[in-house]
């Protein structure tokens, strides 16, 4: 029986960074009995993207490439909306800005013919900027880009990060599509992180395999303190619209834990750690933030 893996490509705004992943996706390789397909989902891009994906759309030699147009902005509204037409019975994410290994899709039917996982975690490791220059290894955060790497063993983790992911149908017919109050072009992150919740909630297992691989590309417009800052301050943001944690006995505590760490690990000269640990304490401020800010909006409507 054939199967079949649904590519789902949420795109805004990046016609050049998503031009370098088709070429990528243009020499991907399959497993006999495997087919793809390939959704594009424009999520109204002001740039030439609807240009060069309409030039794209029959000239593709190695792809079947489908485009759907989103005009409300939002990353989830985008995989909402082609989750409701795709056919696969695995269906993949990948985001715009990453270069494809040629072999990512086959370990990704891979890993769950060999496991037990619904939702399957790729590797992403950093790739390089627009010069061609690698990432050094010693300042990889401050790159500010989602790196996976579990190590080289099928392992079971806790959570999806959407650059390169994958699930069963099964799982989106028992958990339901994404929250659109959630990720890029509404609260900023974390549609990911809560869709993963629900799968676990719902009994499935999440696993990682080290084989299907994506290399992320190395924007300098992220790179450094102030993005980060602006990051982790909208991560905690998002953590209050789909979380009900205690502001007073779990988050200001450790708010408090991570700006002593910070000191520590400022005053040993310890970067990486220090870098870390102040995105977690501006994580924890969005929080709190989003929080009042929600029980306020509440209380004006009552």
């Amino acid at each position: 029986m054939l199967m079949l893996i649904s590519v789902i490509i949420p795109t805004r705004n990046r016609s050049q960074s998503l031009a370098t992943l088709l070429d990528s996706l243009e020499k991907i390789k399959l497993a006999t009995g495997v087919s793809a397909e390939f959704i594009v989902v424009n999520n109204a891009s002001t740039d030439c993207t609807a240009n060069m994906l309409r030039d794209r759309e029959h000239k593709s030699p190695q792809i079947t490439l489908k485009i759907i147009e989103q005009a409300v902005p939002g990353k989830s509204r985008a995989l909402n909306r082609a989750l409701t037409e795709v056919c696969g019975q695995v269906l993949a994410i990948l985001d715009d800005d990453v270069i494809v290994d040629e072999h990512c899709l086959a370990k990704h039917v891979e890993a769950y013919q060999l496991t037990d996982f619904a939702a399957i975690q790729g590797r992403v490791l950093p790739g390089s900027d627009p010069k061609g220059r690698s990432a050094d290894p010693k300042r990889l955060r401050e790159y500010n880009i989602p790196l996976i790497d579990y190590g080289d063993e099928y392992r079971e983790i806790r959570g999806l990060i959407g650059t390169n992911m994958s699930f069963k149908r099964e799982v989106l017919e028992a958990v339901g599509l994404f929250d659109p109050r959630l990720g890029p072009g509404a609260s900023g992150f974390s549609e990911d992180t809560e869709f993963s919740a629900r799968i676990r909630k719902a009994g499935f297992k999440i696993g990682y395999t080290p084989h299907a691989i994506v290399y992320h590309e190395l924007n300098p417009a992220r790179y450094g303190r102030a993005y980060n800052r602006n990051v982790e301050y909208r991560k905690g943001l998002s953590r209050s619209i789909y979380r009900n944690d205690s502001i007073a006995f779990r988050v200001v505590p450790d708010l408090t834990i991570n700006c002593f760490r910070y000191c520590l690990y400022s005053f040993l000269g310890r970067t990486q750690k220090a870098y870390k640990t102040e995105g977690r304490i501006l994580k924890c401020w969005g929080q709190i933030v989003g929080t009042f800010q929600s029980r306020r909006k509440r209380n004006l409507t009552t």
